[in-house]
């Protein structure tokens, strides 16, 4: 396993069904069924060459099977802090550390960009996530996002993380 900045040959379809395949997987229950069925092929392609976004993947032998991305905070409220932005797995992969090796890369980035807190959102609902960033250190933060999903209200907890 091989965990690398994303490469402009890098099929950007790839990275985009590993968001999609995860999300069905990891918001069954949580997001109306109905969303995640329409999640359309390459729905988060563009997302991966957003200016001041940076990218890793989790390489397998050629296979791309997790990505990570981060960039400096993109909400005002958060000035001076990084943020991990999104963390997807295949859903066969998890529970093989290859989420912890993506998260540690992303952190490990943010804090030689300079960042001593760093900062992301979780679904509430998602506790199997939640326990994953308690565990890597991440603590229940100031921030809530109010979403809304097919008529669904949803809410985005933020967790934060001192760095050393």
């Amino acid at each position: 396993m091989n965990i690398r900045a994303i490469r402009p040959e890098d099929s950007r379809l790839a990275v985009s069904r590993i968001y999609e395949e995860s999300w069905r997987w990891a918001y069954r229950g949580i997001v109306p069924q109905q969303y995640l069925d329409a999640i359309p092929a390459g729905h988060w392609a563009a997302f991966l060459d957003s200016p001041g976004i940076f990218t890793l993947v989790a390489d397998d032998g050629g296979e791309l099977v997790g990505t990570a991305s981060f960039c400096a905070s993109r909400f005002a409220d958060y000035p001076g802090m990084g943020e991990l932005v999104s963390l997807y797995l295949l859903p066969r992969c998890t529970g093989k550390g290859i989420g912890k090796a993506l998260m540690d890369a992303a952190v490990s980035a943010l804090e030689s960009m300079g960042f001593s807190r760093i900062f992301l959102w979780v679904l509430e609902d998602n506790r199997r996530a939640r326990r994953f960033y308690e565990k890597a250190g991440f603590r229940l933060g100031p921030g809530i996002l109010n979403d809304e999903i097919c008529g669904k209200a949803l809410r985005e907890l933020q967790y934060v993380k001192e760095l050393a």
